[in-house]
């Protein structure tokens, strides 16, 4: 049945996924944008207006059957802490109060995993129902802005709508891990990728990683608003491995030679503190360096999840993680982010990756 949803953050990464994912499905969709943009389908309603101007967001919704939250801001930058926590929790509140004073009965919130899945424990695989690490999401901003609003959002469910129905708000969370995949034309996400294929990560990181296909989880974000119960949260990912196996990964798919020097254990407060000792250490190795103390720093921690609660309770079922690979590294250098010969051909590498795919399907 065709239903009519706003969008928020919808030119974002996982954003342009979902709309063009509910246009396909045949969907009405309105799009609430800063500036309209020609990077949405051309069936997609672009309304001006921003997530922390209320009357903005109120006036979208008129005639909606739901709401898809997915605005915000990946930064890893502490001077960004709060431009985060306004956009992430002012606009959450500013949306789920605006879906009750008009009557909107459901909304999907686009969180993160690492509001519950980070641990220093490598042998730790989180569930929804596992605590909220905050000792370590207080390290970093973006991570505790997006905990906040998930908070806010979650504490809104069963809000009695202001239309006098008797009904209620009906908030669903769904949390996915790093997303990768085509079209981050952002690089908000991809860009560890990046600088992998331009070879400018001199070190492997102790830790370990989830990813998640971008076309995925907007896949998820749909199964939530039609099957997710009313005030849970869904935990989101394809593949966990360490850091050291994603590397390995991402050369087999690119041919480009990864990094092999350890990151030693230690390295983590070394990491924070270490902009200074990587310089050294760039210099010794030649090969110039893009990742910040704080990117380094997470590297030092485990990300892994499990998501079987979103396989059995929405239906959702993730593709093959080398696919999105592929498909990442491909779309990178087509976009002209990365150069062709940035390691060796790229292109003919992920043919061939593209071919034993196919034929193992």
């Amino acid at each position: 049945m065709s239903s009519k949803y706003l969008v928020t953050g919808a030119t974002g990464f996982l954003g342009q996924h979902l709309v063009r994912a509910l246009v396909d499905a045949g969907h009405t969709v309105s799009a609430l944008v800063r500036k309209k943009s020609g990077g949405l389908p051309p069936e997609v309603t672009q309304l001006e207006g921003d997530v922390l101007d209320p009357a903005s967001v109120e006036a979208a919704l008129a005639g909606s059957d739901g709401v898809f939250h997915c605005a915000g801001k990946v930064s890893r930058k502490p001077d960004d802490a709060e431009a985060l926590y306004k956009l992430h929790v002012d606009g959450t509140k500013n949306v789920t109060a605006a879906c009750i004073a008009r009557g909107v009965r459901r909304v999907v919130v686009a969180s993160t995993s690492g509001t519950i899945a980070v641990s220093d424990d490598p042998d730790r695989v989180a569930t929804e129902e596992d605590e909220t690490p905050i000792g370590l999401l207080n390290r970093w901003p973006y991570y505790r802005s997006k905990l906040f609003a998930e908070q806010v959002a979650l504490e809104r469910h069963g809000a009695p709508l202001a239309d006098g129905s008797g009904a209620t708000l009906e908030v669903v969370c769904v949390n996915p891990t790093l997303l990768l995949g085509p079209g981050d034309v952002n690089g908000s996400s991809t860009e560890d990728v990046r600088l992998f294929l331009e070879r400018k990560i001199p070190a492997v990181p102790p830790g370990g990683l989830s990813y998640v296909d971008a076309r995925d989880a907007a896949a998820a974000m749909l199964l939530a608003m039609d099957r997710g119960v009313g005030g849970r949260r869904y935990l989101i990912g394809a593949s966990n491995l360490t850091i050291k196996e994603f590397f390995a990964r991402l050369e087999r798919v690119s041919g480009v030679r990864g990094p092999v020097l350890p990151m030693p254990r230690q390295g983590r407060e070394i990491a924070r503190t270490g902009a200074e000792v990587l310089e050294r250490l760039s210099s010794r190795l030649g090969v110039p360096v893009a990742i910040d103390p704080i990117s380094l720093d997470m590297g030092h921690f485990y990300w892994y999840l499990d998501a079987s609660l979103a396989e059995n309770e929405l239906g959702w079922t993730p593709r093959d993680p080398v696919e999105t690979l592929v498909d990442t590294v491909r779309d990178l250098e087509e976009r002209g982010v990365v150069w062709p010969d940035a390691g060796g051909s790229l292109l003919s590498t992920l043919r061939r990756h593209v071919t034993n795919l196919q034929d193992n399907t």
